[in-house]
Formats: C-alpha cells, structure tokens, sequence
C-alpha cells in the first residue's frame, strides 16, 4: 500500500468514526470528563489528579514555571492546580492525551518523529500563551490549550505509522516522467490538506474540546492568519510559524518555514513582537519545558 492509498483509509475510517485508541486515552478522556462537570471541586480535582502520576507531575511543574509561578513555587498537587486554574489544567489533561494518543512505538524513527511533533506543539502552546496574553489580548489559558491540541491529527497518524509504514515517506512527484501518473500524484498531494483536516477533525470530536478551540485549530488547516493577530486562530498560526522546533509533518519547503523574524515582526503598542518574545523568552521556554514532562 502507498500512502495516497493509506491516508485514504484512514480517512474514510475517520468519516465513519473507526478512530483506534489505546486503553491510556480512553482512561485520560475520563479525567477530563471528570474535571470538566460544572461543580468540580479544587479537593475532587486534586484527587483525581492525584491517581495520575505523570499528569500530577506536570500540573506542579506548569505551575512553577515562569509563566505561572511570579517568583513563589508550589510543592503539591492542591497548590499547582489553584494557581493554574481548571482551564488550564484541562489542556495539561489534554497534554498527556495529545502523547498517549501518538503512543509509545518500539521503533526508532516513529519514537524520535513523536518526540519531535511533541516538542513542537509544547513550543507553540507556550508562543500562543505569551502572544495572547501580550499580543491578542485573549484568554492565555484557552490559546496554550489550543496550541496544545493544534497537532492532535498528526499524533494520530504517527500512532497509525507502524501499521502503514507508508505515512513517514517523503513526499515525491519527481521520479515519474509519466504525465498521468504525475497528475494523479499531484491530485493525491493537493488533497492532502483536507485529508489532515478531516483526520484532525475526527479526534477532536473525540475529544470533545470547546469551540474555540476547534475553530483556532481548523484555521491552522488553512494556513491563512491576519497580521497584526487579531483571532485564537491568528494567534496560533504566528505561534506555529515561530515555533523553533518544526513539526515532522510540516509538507512546507525549508524556504517556507525558515522564514526571517523581521518579516512578521510589528509594532504592539510602544513596543514590537520580536521585543515581547525577547522579554517573554524565559516564560517560553520553562513552560514549554514543563509541557515535554
């Protein structure tokens, strides 16, 4: 099987909803279900958080980073999560789904391509963070979620890569001299786009995150974002194009995605992007950090 003939599949298994998860993420859902009900209380969300050892260590470690601590540190579950928020402790659950969905392949190159993706969307929620809450002027909390989730279709094809080894090849329209076998190569790519996107859409409704969310992050699947910022959705695609670690994914040439700061720098308030992102630079990357655990 090719891999215009695997992402068809899977695909079509996203239209019909035969999304396959591990045991892991169906247990994580419940967490964030159980967090999610209106009248959770700081003392059931510890516990619940509690029974969980690697999402415990991350919701004290985001909290003592330099985006949330101002200067104190916090030493247990109760603290971190009061300080954080549950906002922003539901896209800490949504964190370790984002990896327990990609799960924990044996081989090398699929390993290194998931650390690698992961390390991408923590460096952009951590952007979308800082950007929204100097730049767009937007609920930080809801942008670091949507930064966290932004790659949740590549996490899903990268846990479907050992099944389809096909998925990790390269894209290559230059070795047939063939016109139609180059057109129907071409189709193929160009219709990759929305392959991702109703991929990506399907584990979304899965994971049944808020519209704002979603929305921020179908805008990433267009590629299309206003400058100045102005939308969640803005805000995540200059996170995105910011990023210094790139996603393993990204279909775009070098040229496309090493693009120089001073072309997306510009004047917010007395200041410039480059000059909140060069204050703000600790914050990225403690936070970001704190996101990999």
């Amino acid at each position: 099987m090719n891999k215009p003939e695997a992402l068809a599949l899977l695909v079509e298994q996203a239209r019909q909803g035969e999304l396959i998860f591990s045991a892991s993420v169906a247990t994580s859902l419940k967490v964030q279900e159980a967090i999610d009900v209106a009248d959770c209380s700081l003392d059931t969300a510890t516990k619940i958080i509690l029974n969980e050892p690697l999402l415990a260590a991350k919701v004290v470690a985001v909290a003592n980073s330099a985006a949330y601590s101002r200067g104190s540190e916090v030493s247990n579950v109760r603290s971190a999560i009061a300080r954080l928020g549950f906002n922003t402790l539901r896209g800490l659950v949504a964190s370790v789904v984002m990896r327990q969905i990609a799960g924990a392949s044996k081989n090398p190159v699929i390993r290194a391509k998931i650390n690698q993706l992961w390390e991408h969307s923590a460096q952009v929620a951590a952007l979308s963070q800082v950007i929204a809450r100097r730049v767009t002027k937007l609920n930080p909390d809801t942008a670091m979620f949507a930064g966290i989730v932004h790659e949740v279709g590549g996490f899903y094809l990268l846990s479907r890569a050992e099944e389809f080894p096909c998925l990790l090849e390269p894209d290559d329209l230059s070795g047939s001299n063939d016109d139609a076998n180059f057109d129907e190569f071409s189709e193929a790519a160009a219709k990759e786009e929305s392959q991702d996107a109703i991929i990506g859409r399907a584990v979304l409704k899965n994971l049944n995150l808020p519209a704002e969310v979603n929305e921020a992050v179908e805008a990433m699947w267009y590629g299309l974002h206003a400058m100045p910022p102005e939308t969640l959705g803005d805000t995540l695609l200059l996170a995105n194009d910011l990023a210094k670690t790139v996603s393993p994914l990204d279909t775009r040439t070098d040229s496309e995605t090493n693009r120089c700061e001073s072309e997306i720098d510009f004047v917010v308030g007395e200041g410039s992007l480059l000059s909140i992102l060069e204050e703000s630079e600790d914050e990225v990357i403690t936070l970001s950090a704190a996101l990999i655990i």
